[in-house]
């Protein structure tokens, strides 16, 4: 039986388990399943490899997206490039587990953003500085798009959060929301932005998918702003993890 699953803490609002086991299901697959793995302190997969024998891949969510790379034999070339991994690849090499760190979150979020993009959207704002940030920065530079980071505290190549006003938003009109702000259940949080700047030649991108439409997303659409949650990004990057674990 190979076993997959998700590492990160806490992982009660994780879709993972639900969307494999039904792909599982569809395609009568039977020797495979896919489990939550919290783990309160990243340095627990040691223990979770040792007793899982038949772990063949991971998935790698908050906070964990940074902090699992040393444990890792290998990255491939995006994954170093970003700083950042959520798929992990376990096989065999030489009798030894050999660990291969990828981002998956690079693919799904080119392949689902790419359709909303107008020729006027060449600047964007990146809400955060987590592990998804780094693949929404490392994706808007294969695409052109001059990005800046909107953080609480100062920071390079980084806007606070207190210094947007309407000259800013008129020229960043692509908005990405990588904080885990608006999630369920604290779905009436949303990122401190000057919502009143939002035009119809926005674009408000939310990784967060649970609500379907968040509070950063109600208030943008309100503005005349395009809107996009994460779900189709979060299937896109499952569907590519499971690619990766097959391939």
């Amino acid at each position: 039986m190979r076993t997959f699953g998700l590492i990160g803490y806490p992982l009660g609002h994780s879709f993972s388990k639900k969307y494999f086991t039904e792909q599982f299901q569809r395609e009568k697959i039977t020797d495979s399943s896919y489990e939550l793995f919290p783990l309160e302190n990243i340095n627990e997969i040691a223990e979770l490899l040792d007793t899982q024998s038949g772990l063949k891949g991971l998935n790698v969510t908050i906070p964990y997206k940074l902090q699992v790379m040393p444990f890792l034999d290998e990255l491939d070339q995006a994954a170093e490039k970003i700083g950042a991994v959520n798929c992990i690849s376990i096989t065999d090499v030489a009798g030894k587990r050999h660990l291969k760190g990828f981002n998956t979150d690079a693919y799904g979020f080119e392949c689902s953003i790419k359709p909303f993009l107008q020729p006027h959207h060449t600047h964007a704002l990146i809400l955060g500085d987590g592990g998804a940030a780094q693949a929404v920065k490392y994706v808007l530079d294969n695409l052109g798009v001059i990005w800046k980071s909107v953080l609480r505290k100062p920071a390079d190549n980084a806007f606070l959060f207190s210094d947007l006003n309407a000259e800013m938003m008129k020229q960043y009109q692509i908005i990405i929301n990588t904080t885990p702000l608006g999630t369920f259940p604290a779905i009436e949080t949303a990122p401190e932005i000057p919502y009143e700047f939002l035009t119809n030649q926005h674009l408000a991108y939310d990784l967060v998918y649970n609500p379907e439409i968040t509070t950063f997303l109600r208030l943008a659409a309100e503005k005349g702003a395009a809107i996009k949650n994460g779900k189709e990004m979060l299937e896109l990057q499952a569907d590519r993890s499971w690619y990766i674990w097959n391939n």
